[in-house]
């Protein structure tokens, strides 16, 4: 138990993938999108289809690049889409 704890303080003063800084891109033809560009336009198209801020558990995001579309589901119940 005692070597867990400083093998998790290890990484977490050095470093370790899930404390990395990430920057993801989609990229199809001539449009690029961050993942931060995307969870932005799904939030606001949930929030206006009566989402509440609260409400926001678990998020399911399918990218259909091809299609130009991003369709989530919230909650496991709420669905939608976005444009890509």
């Amino acid at each position: 138990m005692a070597r867990q704890s400083s093998v998790k303080r290890a990484l977490e003063a050095t470093g370790s993938f899930a404390t990395a800084q990430k920057n993801i891109v989609v990229q199809y033809q001539n449009s690029d999108r961050t993942t931060d560009d995307i969870l932005k336009k799904i939030k606001e198209d949930a929030l206006s289809h009566g989402v509440s801020e609260a409400d926001f558990q678990k998020i399911d995001v399918y990218i259909k690049p091809e299609e130009h579309k991003v369709f989530y589901v919230v909650n496991g119940n709420v669905n939608g889409c976005v444009d890509f």
